[in-house]
């Protein structure tokens, strides 16, 4: 099975770094490059809110349930796939690090962090009939904006930003926000070395000396921002990517346990079901019928 990187559209938003668009109108679109009904990687983040009808969201391997006044937040980076069988309503928010870069250098906003690596997260978050009205209201707003012919960049990110507050003070699952500006610094770059080294380095010593820095900061750092440590969080992103690799790649499971670097295939083996209760082999078993 192949899955498709989905990269943001610049060109259609005229630079804007953010678009709204129908829930219905992904749904009847024409797609060339990919069927948003189908396992899919995104380069930005999305919101997607759910005003009528039910079904499941599949995100990273799980499948999440949703109903009306559903939120789904999916990271940039993370597979995804829409379920359009019983027609639902809606609207998907959609934007970019970019934007995000933006809206912290105009106003104070929690930082984005990769709360995902927790297996605690739930990307789903259920919203009462008063937070129903409120989130489509600042919608509504927000696109009202974006259509107007001298629309200020700055009133979308204020609108953005009480939509993001809302939504947070929302979530059940706690997601502390007291990183200062350089813990935030050096949380992006410990994901940026990570997403380029995690097949052959696991040791979070090895990722704080690049960093310049100590295991206990950089661990403070990551509980701060996932409830997880350094090395929990190491574990969690090789973890979904090998996932990743079992459901998307052809190729066997002793390959994939050399190109993560393990001599032994059983230790990766054991590796993989110490994090998941779950061999490679039934994992990728298991996710077949996603082909």
């Amino acid at each position: 099975m192949h899955i498709p990187y989905i990269h943001f559209n610049l060109k259609k938003t005229h630079q804007a770094e953010l678009e709204i668009i129908d829930l219905s109108e992904v749904n009847r679109r024409n797609h060339t490059t990919h069927t948003p009904s189908q396992p899919h990687r995104v380069t930005f983040f999305m919101l997607i809110f759910i005003e009528q009808g039910s079904g499941y969201h599949w995100v990273d391997f799980k499948q999440h349930s949703f109903k009306a006044g559903s939120v789904i937040f999916v990271q940039r980076e993370q597979v995804h796939a829409f379920d359009f069988s019983k027609n639902p309503q809606g609207k998907i928010l959609m934007f970019t690090q970019a934007f995000l870069d933006k809206v912290h250098d105009n106003m104070r906003l929690p930082s984005y962090t990769p709360t995902h690596l927790n297996n605690l997260y739930s990307p789903l978050l259920t919203l009462d009939v008063n937070n129903q009205s409120r989130t489509r209201s600042l919608l509504n707003e927000m696109q009202t904006e974006l259509q107007c012919h001298d629309a200020d960049p700055l009133i979308v990110m204020y609108l953005f930003s009480a939509l993001s507050l809302l939504h947070r003070r929302l979530k059940r699952v706690a997601e502390v926000d007291n990183l200062s500006p350089s813990q935030s610094r050096m949380l992006s770059k410990f994901m940026a070395l990570l997403q380029v080294n995690f097949e052959r380095v696991r040791d979070a010593n090895w990722y704080a000396n690049q960093l310049a820095t100590t295991y206990k900061t950089l661990n403070r750092v990551t509980k701060i921002a996932t409830s997880l440590t350094a090395k929990q969080m190491i574990d969690s992103y090789t973890i979904i990517e090998i996932k990743r690799r079992l459901v998307v790649s052809k190729v066997t499971t002793q390959q994939i346990a050399l190109d993560f670097g393990f001599e032994d295939p059983s230790n990766f083996v054991k590796y993989f079901k110490k994090e998941t209760n779950m061999t490679p082999s039934l994992f990728r078993n298991h996710h077949s019928q996603m082909s």
